[in-house]
């Protein structure tokens, strides 16, 4: 376990750095789509590919609270630095720590928490994207083994990737949500094809990409855990954890944001007057500081309740699915509040507005985190 006091050094040195090392790259990163090699060694360097990893395994142990309160931090740069490690220490590792063997995560935790190794989470497939229970990868018992066919989509930090945490079909017949496992793919197994990178709207620096699987074999020790048919189980858990820390990351961008808008509003004149001087200017401003604050105290109140067990299902979602669509919000006003400028390429707001809008997208759609909400609420 980290202690306050070097948790509370670690969260001064990764501010320092983002500011320091991280925010001057941006505009570099936007444009070549491409993080530098330096920051990949520094973030491997701070620990930063495994801090949501046990400590047992080599990583810094971070309770979910902890790991808020850094992705907050990391929330004040490009998406694309955190997206980085993102899989180690969320969807992908998670899948290990929620489900692998002892032996599965004696093997492979120490590599992600070191950045040796870089995981990815298949589960996204081109019909089963908002409803991943009814994917149709297969994977087929063959002697001591497995045989993986299938396609999955916009898988994130695919080109990248070592090793695929593959969900796929173990029993055809089984109806959806049940039938499917989980299993550990190194990238470079025959039958693995990683296409090239998707072009997206924004997050350039953070790659996704197709992954096939042909004919892929793997062994009996592939499968993660011991159950065949516990997969999907496991990725609803580790998905659960994914979307409080993408709810914190939505609450570290809109402290961006609004710190962007209330600079240019000091600074820009209109008429022989500050803009920041016009009521319009500062009702935009008092609604994304409200929607901030509101956001924020709902992540950190998610993260005590999932850190004590007692709600990891509605708040995680709850919190996703607020703040996500807070923080597009907070980017249109900042760009308003901008003017001409902030339509403009190379500027920070606008760069965000692209970035957050994915926000809504991944770990489940703002419309799946409705349905979780609901569904919970009516149990």
């Amino acid at each position: 376990m980290v202690s306050t006091t070097e948790f509370d050094e670690l969260i001064e040195v990764l501010r320092d750095f983002i500011r320091r090392e991280v925010m001057p790259a941006e505009a570099g990163i936007d444009e070549s789509d491409e993080i530098p090699d330096r920051l990949i060694a520094q973030a491997k360097e701070m620990g930063l590919y495994g801090y949501a990893l046990p400590a047992k395994f080599g990583g810094l142990g971070l309770s979910v609270q902890q790991q808020v309160l850094v992705t907050l931090e990391l929330g004040y740069t490009s998406p694309a630095f955190r997206s980085l490690f993102g899989t180690n220490n969320g969807i992908a590792g998670q899948v290990l720590v929620l489900a692998g063997t002892e032996e599965q995560r004696k093997q492979w935790l120490p590599r992600l928490a070191s950045g040796e190794v870089v995981a990815s989470f298949a589960l996204t497939e081109p019909d089963a994207g908002s409803d991943p229970s009814r994917l149709v990868t297969s994977a087929t018992p063959d002697g001591d083994g497995w045989v993986i066919d299938g396609l999955k989509r916009y898988i994130t930090n695919a080109p990248a990737a070592d090793v695929f945490m593959v969900f796929a079909r173990t029993d055809p017949q089984a109806p959806p949500g049940k039938g499917i496992g989980v299993f550990i793919v190194p990238a470079r197994l025959d039958g693995v094809a990683v296409a090239a990178r998707d072009h997206k709207m924004g997050q350039a620096g953070a790659w996704t990409a197709d992954v096939s699987f042909s004919g892929a074999r793997v062994p009996g020790d592939a499968l993660v855990g011991e159950a065949a048919a516990a997969g999907y189980s496991t990725a609803m858990r580790s998905l659960a954890h994914g979307r409080l820390v993408i709810a914190a990351m939505c609450v570290g961008v809109m402290a961006r944001l609004i710190d962007e808008s209330v600079t240019y509003a000091r600074e820009r004149s209109q008429g022989g007057h500050p803009i920041a001087d016009y009521q319009l200017i500062q009702a935009m401003l008092a609604d994304s500081q409200t929607e901030y604050m509101a956001a924020r105290a709902l992540v950190l109140d998610a993260a005590d309740r999932y850190d004590a067990g007692t709600d990891q299902r509605l708040a995680p979602s709850a919190a996703k699915y607020f703040a996500s669509e807070a923080v597009g919000r907070i980017a249109d006003r900042a760009v308003q509040i901008h003017g001409g400028s902030g339509y403009m390429r190379g500027v920070p707001v606008e760069r965000l507005y692209r970035d957050v809008r994915l926000f809504r997208i991944y770990e489940g759609t703002s419309q799946i985190q409705q349905l979780v909400i609901a569904r919970e609420m009516l149990r």
